[in-house]
């Protein structure tokens, strides 16, 4: 898709002079309030720079469309709500990522873009250049037909078959509300649930392991010690890389268990419990540990009352005798 030419940051011009024409754009109200920027919420969240991170490890699992805006600047909320539509009409197969590049600078820098609007896509951690400036009615409605179901399926065809989290109603009293959702974490979670959001996954596994240490019987923090556990390994995972190493090396248990770890992110729960007690039957019994260890963390994730879950804590305990 041709380029549009790049937009100044609002009152700012490339020169670095300040652009009078873009002050009467700016708005003060924040996103969702009367006058402000559509807000965050469904299939659509706000990135930092502390969580950047953390969306290319996920991207991994689901696509993400980047719009790299700014939100103070009203010209860009009719395409911020279209994009907004589009994706949360696609029920989790696909993420939108917004990140304000006033906020953000480093990543508009290594993004090498120089004004906002700009649209990427990013599958597996790479960022593919979509769009650069304000697009045209044709222009956007092209995006949204045909480009946003091009990128699932090309995601679809890299082995990125997962599910995006839907953070609930952004149209909702309080949504998109941090200190909320912060007053719903228990105060003993505060640190490792911090550290998760910050892309620390090796920290927040060590902080609920602290939790768990003092009260056993933290359900919740078990949990989150398995998820955080689950993303660090995945960091750097390539998921067509892990797919075709497990294919071909099936006596292979690292192989076996990386590739379930991407199973387990992408919600193919199933795939990944039987993937694992398949591997058990097959007769590697001298792997019986490490298959057993990562099981038993996985089984911390689902609900307690989820069918699969008894079935394949059944199954292992008949494979372990």
């Amino acid at each position: 898709m041709a380029e549009n030419k790049p937009q100044a940051n609002p009152g700012i011009s490339l020169a670095g002079a300040v652009d009078l024409s873009a002050l009467k754009h700016q708005v003060k109200a924040e996103p969702g309030q009367a006058g402000g920027a559509p807000a965050a919420g469904g299939y659509v969240i706000d990135v930092t720079e502390a969580t950047f991170q953390a969306v290319l490890q996920t991207s991994a699992t689901y696509p993400v469309l980047l719009l790299l805006w700014i939100p103070t600047d009203d010209r860009l909320f009719p395409m911020a709500r279209e994009l907004a539509e589009a994706v949360n009409g696609l029920k989790g197969k696909m993420q939108l990522a917004r990140i304000d590049i006033n906020e953000a600078p480093e990543i508009a820098q290594a993004l090498q873009i120089k004004g906002a609007p700009a649209l990427f896509a990013l599958i597996g951690g790479r960022p593919m250049p979509i769009l650069q400036g304000l697009p045209g009615d044709e222009e956007m409605k092209q995006i949204v037909d045909e480009l946003l179901p091009q990128i699932v399926q090309l995601a679809q065809q890299s082995g990125v078959t997962g599910e995006a989290p839907y953070s609930g109603d952004p149209d909702a009293d309080g949504a998109g509300d941090g200190d909320a959702a912060a007053s719903a974490v228990p105060p003993e979670h505060q640190e490792a649930h911090q550290l998760a959001a910050n892309g620390d996954y090796a920290g927040a596994a060590e902080a609920y392991a602290k939790v768990l240490e003092a009260n056993p019987n933290d359900t919740l923090a078990a949990r989150e010690r398995s998820k955080a556990l689950l993303l660090g390994r995945s960091d750097d995972v390539d998921v067509r890389d892990a797919r075709k190493a497990a294919a071909d090396k099936p006596d292979d248990v690292e192989a076996q268990l990386t590739v379930a770890d991407v199973d387990m992110i992408g919600g193919q729960i199933d795939d990944a419990f039987s993937r694992l007690l398949d591997y058990l039957a097959a007769g590697h019994k001298a792997d019986i540990e490490p298959v057993r260890k990562r099981l038993l963390e996985y089984f911390t994730i689902p609900e307690p009352d989820d069918p699969r879950l008894k079935s394949a804590r059944r199954r292992l305990s008949t494979l372990m005798y």
